[in-house]
C-alpha cells in the first residue's frame, strides 16, 4: 500500500515510523523544512520538500498513492491560514485528479468547539470557535469534508492537546511552576497521548472510517487538577490562581470520545501519564 503523509512533524513522523516498522507500507513523507529530510529518510521510502501552496508539487507527491494523511502544524504557532486552510484547498483540488486515493485522514483539533463553560460536547454538535485560528480550523474541516464522495472517504480526528515522548507534560508546563495564572483553574482540559494518535490513525485506516471523530483520553482534568498533580509528583511549587483576572483560554469543553470507542477503538492511555 502506498501512503503519503503531508506534514511529517511530531505526529506525522511517529505515524510514518509505525507504518514503516509494523506494516511495511511504502511511505512518502513531506516536509517544509529541508533540514529534516535526512531524519525522515530513515522512516520513509521517499521524502519530498513541499509547501502547501504548491499544487503542482502536491500533485506529483500524490500520484499513485492509496491513502493521504494530512498532519500539518504551523511553525511557531503562526501562519494558520497558510498551513491549514490553504493547504486543504490545494489538496482537495489535486485529489480530483488522483483517483487512486481512497482515503484522506486529517488530524484537526477539539478547539473548534470553543468555550462551552466546561459542558460536554460531541461530534453531533455545531462548532463555535471564538478565536481567529479556530475559525480557520473550522473552515479547513469544511473544505476537507466537502471532498468526500463515493470514491474518497474523508475522516477527521479532532485531537486533544498532544503529549508524549519529547513532549512530556513537564516539558510543556514546567515553566508555570510557582507562578500565578489568570482564572480559577476550573476550565476543562482534553489531552491525548502520541501513542493513541498513532493507534487511532491506524484504526481509521484499517476500518475505513469516515466523518468526524473526537480523539481525547478519559481524564478530562481541570487545569488546576492537571497542574497540581504534575507539580506534586515532581515536588515542585504549585501554581496559584488569580480569579480577579479572566482566563485567556479560548476553549473550555468536556469532549466526549464515545464515538470512536463505539467504533471499536480502545485507548492505550485512557488516563494521563505524569
Amino acid at each position: 500500500m502506498n501512503i503519503a503523509i503531508i506534514g511529517c512533524g511530531y505526529v506525522g513522523y511517529a505515524v510514518a515510523q509505525y507504518w514503516q516498522q509494523k506494516m511495511t507500507f511504502l511511505v512518502t513523507a513531506t516536509t517544509t523544512t529541508p533540514e529534516r529530510i535526512p531524519m525522515l529518510e530513515a522512516i520513509a521510502q521517499k521524502v519530498v520538500e513541499v509547501q502547501g501552496n504548491d499544487p503542482e508539487k502536491l500533485k506529483s507527491v500524490l500520484q499513485n498513492q492509496d491513502i493521504v494523511l494530512l498532519s500539518v502544524a504551523p511553525k511557531g504557532g503562526k501562519f494558520y491560514k497558510e498551513t491549514y486552510l490553504d493547504t486543504a484547498k490545494n489538496l482537495v483540488a489535486v485529489l480530483q485528479h488522483v483517483p487512486s486515493i481512497k482515503q484522506l485522514i486529517y488530524t484537526g483539533s477539539y478547539s473548534v468547539y470553543g468555550d462551552r463553560n466546561g459542558a460536554w460536547v460531541d461530534e453531533t454538535m455545531p462548532v463555535v470557535p471564538n478565536y481567529a485560528n479556530g475559525e480557520i480550523l473550522k473552515e479547513t474541516e469544511e473544505v476537507l469534508l466537502a471532498a468526500s464522495n463515493e470514491n474518497l472517504r474523508v475522516c477527521i480526528l479532532r485531537l486533544g492537546g498532544i503529549y508524549g515522548p519529547n513532549r512530556e507534560l513537564l516539558k510543556i508546563f514546567g515553566a508555570a511552576s510557582g507562578t500565578s495564572r489568570p482564572g480559577n483553574g476550573e476550565d476543562v482540559t482534553n489531552w491525548i497521548h502520541l501513542d493513541d494518535i498513532v493507534g487511532a490513525i491506524e484504526f481509521v485506516r484499517q476500518h475505513h472510517l469516515q466523518g468526524i471523530y473526537n480523539l481525547v483520553d478519559d481524564a478530562h482534568l481541570t487545569s488546576r487538577e492537571l497542574l497540581d498533580t504534575l507539580f506534586e509528583k515532581r515536588n515542585l511549587p504549585k501554581v496559584s490562581w488569580d480569579s480577579s483576572i479572566k482566563s485567556n483560554r479560548p476553549y473550555n469543553a468536556k469532549v466526549s470520545n464515545q464515538k470512536i470507542k463505539d467504533a471499536g477503538y480502545q485507548l492505550i492511555h485512557p488516563q494521563m501519564l505524569f
